[in-house]
């Protein structure tokens, strides 16, 4: 699974719901999840009250991660798109970088074809607010060693009295 611990702001999620609620508008869909490789979700919109989407998370994940090694097998290095066709409802999955997965549930009200459309326009969104999120990380100060400095220091006052 990743090794590197993904972290998103409070401003950044709210980016990220917006362009959820955005591809949930323009497509019709019933719901958006975004999802992290590692089976995590990260944040949603729409029409989720019925759905376990904590357990539906962590089912996506691994479908993409067994859909990695089909990919593999017939010569491609993955499959950035999945879909899954039901009676009533149907879901896309797409890959929106190394770690994150968006998943778009809609039912037959709309057309895969608006769903791909969509899906991809507010993929591309995703991944820059994702990637911003990246430089905020970068110049976000180390407070480890400072705190762990004072803690030692405090430490050495209190067992030296």
């Amino acid at each position: 699974m990743s090794q590197e611990q993904q972290i998103l702001y409070e401003d950044q999620i709210k980016q990220i719901d917006q362009a959820l609620i955005r591809v949930i508008k323009e497509a019709e869909a019933k719901c958006a999840l975004l999802v992290d490789k590692d089976g995590h979700l990260i944040t949603r919109q729409g029409f989720t009250q019925t759905l376990d989407t904590t357990a539906l998370s962590a089912l996506l994940a691994g479908s993409f991660a067994s859909t990695k090694e089909i990919a593999r097998l017939v010569g491609e290095p993955e499959f950035s798109v999945l879909f899954h066709q039901g009676k009533r409802d149907h879901i896309h999955i797409s890959l929106i970088n190394e770690r994150t997965i968006l998943v778009v549930i809609f039912d037959d009200r709309t057309t895969i074809g608006m769903i791909r459309l969509y899906a991809r326009e507010v993929g591309e969104a995703l991944k820059n607010i994702i990637e911003n999120f990246t430089d905020h990380k970068e110049i976000e100060p180390d407070l480890g060693k400072e705190f762990s400095d004072s803690a030692e220091a405090k430490l050495n006052d209190i067992f030296q009295d």
